[in-house]
This record gives C-alpha cells, structure tokens and sequence, in this order.
C-alpha cells in the first residue's frame, strides 16, 4: 500500500489578492490526482470556493484559533 503524497501548502497568510488564489490555482496544477493542497490564508478565501467546484475539486475548511483558515483541496473524485 502506497502512502499519500506529502500535502502541498501554500502559505498566503499576509498576501493581498489576487496573489492566493493564483498560488492555489498554480499548485492545483501541479497536484497529483491523490494529492491535496493545504491554503493558509487569514481571511475565508469564498471566491475561491466556486472556482473549485467549477473544476472538479472539493474543499473543506477550518479556522484554528488564531483566526486563521485552513483549506483542505483535493480532486473531487478522490474525496
């Protein structure tokens, strides 16, 4: 049994837009069909979120205690 690949995070914590999403979309690009992109980002990225969907992936979203978010991408049939 193979493992997961190492999840790729972008960090956008501070970044002012359009710069996370670019980053998200330029790693989404480079995932593999079993991978996930982890997006850390200080302010809930919701444009972001139909861009997903519109392109076959899902996402899941936390917000740990230092207000910071969380998202978890992967491909949508890998889910």
């Amino acid at each position: 049994m193979s493992e997961a690949p190492t999840p790729v995070i972008v960090d956008a914590r501070g970044l002012m837009p359009p710069e996370p999403l670019n980053l998200t979309l330029e790693a989404l690009d480079t995932m593999p069909p079993d991978g996930e992109v982890l997006l850390l980002i200080y302010r809930e990225p919701t444009p972001l979120y139909d861009i997903l969907r519109r392109n076959g992936y899902t996402h899941r979203t936390e917000t740990n205690s230092d207000g910071e978010f969380v998202i978890h991408i992967r491909h949508a049939a890998a889910a």
